[in-house]
């Protein structure tokens, strides 16, 4: 694997400009989306590999045991409870409420959440999409209450990452493992497919902090109404549903919200943005400083060893 220097090599000419003053820009994506050829070896199937890279995700069943899912949903459950040892920059509540909407560093808050986020079901197949070694560039624990989960609202992540986080090119992946049911009733994760190949440029300046906002009700950096209802009568939309222990691996551009929660049932998922190696972040690229640690990883990343096995509490 080419692993490269992490210097701006892209400031000159900045092949994702984006939070334009003048208008919203599409264009087409300059990365490839499977980063890897398939073989034999590969961990995803051929269909899976050629699902992946056309429509920008892929939802996987069955990869986990009973014994391994219901540790991980005690788990977060005892996260959740007992917040006392988490620090509050990594907790973020919904909106008009003390109810916890987000807990990030989830990887540093739990040696279960960390195996998980190197174990070859997670960080084994992000190393295959993205033909890269990788790290852990943001993990969270998501939760969507029944009757009062707040949305999400549509938005490429590289959109962010690149202007806020300086992530330079379309070589990341979110892995979420669903904790519990996702129907199509409770707020799942909705997706554009084929939107990944194109990068919809947003219009706005990045304000001061836009992160304090933003973690709470995204404002900068998502497009249009305009463009989204164009790009879904073209491209359609998904919804990735599966029952809990379901695996969903999505592309770092492809166009994705989740509505609101009025169901009885609570949502919750577990998420690991793994980026390859040689993508690792510099200066932002439209945001006068960097989002804070929490957010992105900074500084020289390592290289995740992916290990196989059965998950435990050790």
């Amino acid at each position: 694997m080419n692993v490269s220097s992490p210097a701006r090599e892209f400031e000159a000419v900045d092949d994702y400009r984006t939070r334009l003053p003048n208008g919203e820009r599409i264009t087409d994506r300059k990365d490839p989306v499977l980063w890897s050829d398939w073989s034999q070896e590969a961990p995803v199937s051929r269909d899976e590999a050629v699902h992946y890279r056309d429509k920008g995700y892929l939802v996987r069943e069955n990869q986990f045991s009973e014994d391994e899912i219901d540790l991980l949903i005690n788990t977060s459950l005892e996260l959740r409870s007992d917040t006392g040892g988490i620090r509050s920059e990594d907790l973020i509540t919904e909106p008009n409420s003390d109810a916890v909407r987000t807990v990030f560093r989830l990887d540093e808050h739990s040696p279960t959440f960390d195996r998980l986020a190197r174990d070859s079901r997670l960080a084994g197949v992000a190393k295959f999409l993205l033909g890269d070694d990788v790290y852990l560039h943001q993990s969270r624990l998501n939760y969507k209450p029944g009757f009062t989960g707040k949305e999400f609202y549509w938005h490429s992540d590289f959109e962010t990452w690149h202007a806020e986080d300086g992530m330079p090119r379309m070589r990341a992946v979110s892995a979420s493992l669903l904790l519990t049911d996702n129907n199509r009733l409770n707020g799942p994760l909705m997706l554009i497919p084929g939107s990944q190949n194109r990068f919809v440029a947003c219009q706005g300046e990045t304000p001061e902090d836009n992160h304090k906002s933003s973690l709470k009700k995204q404002e900068i950096g998502v497009p249009s109404q305009e463009v989204l209802e164009q790009m879904v009568e073209e491209l359609g939309l998904d919804a990735a549903t599966g029952p809990t222990g379901t695996l969903i691996f999505f592309d770092c551009n492809t166009l994705h919200a989740s509505n609101g929660n009025v169901t009885p049932w609570p949502r919750s998922n577990a998420f690991f943005v793994f980026n390859a190696l040689s993508n690792r972040t510099t200066a932002p690229f439209a945001a006068s400083k960097p989002r804070p640690e929490f957010l992105a990883h900074r500084g020289t990343p390592r290289a995740i060893t992916p290990i196989r096995g059965t998950l435990d509490r050790g």
